[in-house]
């Protein structure tokens, strides 16, 4: 299957659902695990312990995860959204700024996507809305405001089908593969040719974008002919172009064939090709790259296997799953992040306990979690 006819398939369903599908929608409900540092509460097990190894967070009918900073998003097959951790700037979205230990739940029934950053949450709704909250300094909220806010508020448009966000900027894709950014943009990571901040969406050229993924300062995303395009902040090789001059407009990495996910970390980035190959480039000084290093990748490296399905990356450590149900992580693992019951860092995947982990895997910064089949 091509990516172009993935992405016209996603219009297809789009059309026919009015805006209701999405990946996770229809996939099975499973378990949620967390684990890692848990000082305000982001593992949802309510308790302020750090955890080394998995534990579970109470139900059954997860469909959807999301690793903020200090706070963690998660939805259900009802299609019910929850959230709990830090809530210093209203991130969680209860209309309070009061920590939570466990799941409480944000309003509403019809939650079908969601991402968070550092202090501020995104969340779909399945009429193409989109809605956000949180900390706003930077207008990453996209409201056209940069004021806080501590229950979600709308953002322009109708039609949108997928968010990504991770540190202080964020973006949003429409149906008609529009790509749109805003929020902190000092290092070009908006990919508008400018270095203004953005407290509204603003279009990125190009219309066939499939997937999109940002980082502390820079931005990876994906179109429907498999290309991949970076832009933002390239100091330390995130970028991945062999240079380390920064992009304030996306430029292409060679390839035409990555596919399905691109993730994002603090300063390294994550993409897969067709053929079930994972590649990471970028900073690697806690080995958050998984060649068995620590020295700076200014062009992507191959990780040793080619049955992988799924990555996310954020901070300095990355999750990537196979297609056997099993789960690695590697890098930073100061609070336990890694997940293999140690505080050491791992510069190549290391496997956590169990094989049916499904769909998706998320990072917070010093927190993970992913999600068991039934």
């Amino acid at each position: 299957m091509t990516n172009k006819f993935i992405w016209s398939l996603d219009q297809v369903r789009q059309q026919i659902l009015g805006e209701c599908w999405n990946y996770n929608t229809f996939g099975d409900p499973g378990t949620l695990w967390a684990w890692g540092c848990n000082n305000y509460g982001q593992l949802g097990d309510n308790t302020t312990i750090n955890r080394s190894s998995p534990v579970q967070i109470a139900g059954t009918t997860w469909v959807d995860i999301a690793g903020g900073h200090e706070h963690s998003i998660a939805r259900k097959s009802d299609g019910t959204l929850w959230a709990w951790g830090r809530n210093n700037e209203g991130q969680l979205g209860d209309n309070t700024t009061i920590n939570r230990s466990s799941p409480v739940q944000i309003a509403g029934t019809t939650w079908v996507d969601i991402a968070a950053g550092i202090y501020y949450s995104f969340a779909r709704k399945n009429d193409g809305t989109l809605w956000a909250w949180g900390w706003n300094a930077f207008g990453q909220l996209g409201i056209n405001t940069n004021t806080n806010r501590s229950s979600p508020t709308q953002i322009n448009g109708t039609t949108w089908i997928d968010i990504a966000s991770s540190a202080y900027h964020s973006f949003g894709r429409k149906s008609d593969g529009t790509l749109w950014a805003w929020g902190s943009n000092d290092c070009g990571q908006l990919g508008d040719n400018t270095t203004i901040n953005r407290n509204s969406p603003v279009q990125i050229a190009g219309t066939t974008w499939v997937d999109a993924a940002a980082g502390y300062t820079h931005s990876l995303a994906r179109k429907s002919d498999g290309t991949l395009w970076v832009w933002g902040q390239n100091n330390i090789g995130q970028l991945g172009d062999n240079t380390n001059i920064w992009k304030s407009s996306p430029i292409q990495l060679a390839g035409t064939t990555w596919v399905d996910a691109v993730a994002a970390g603090w300063g390294h980035s994550m993409a897969r090709k067709i053929n079930g190959t994972l590649w990471v480039w970028g900073s690697n000084c806690f080995g958050q790259v998984g060649d068995n290093t620590s020295s700076i990748k200014y062009s992507p490296v191959q990780i040793a296997g080619t049955t992988w399905v799924d990555i996310s990356g954020v901070h300095d450590h990355t999750i990537a799953r196979k297609s056997d149900g099993t789960l690695w992580v590697w890098g930073r693992n100061n609070a336990g992040q890694i997940g293999d019951n140690t505080t050491i860092h791992r510069s190549s995947p290391v496997q956590i306990a169990g094989t049916t982990w499904i769909d998706i895997v998320a990072n917070g910064w010093y927190h993970s979690l992913a999600r068991k089949s039934l």
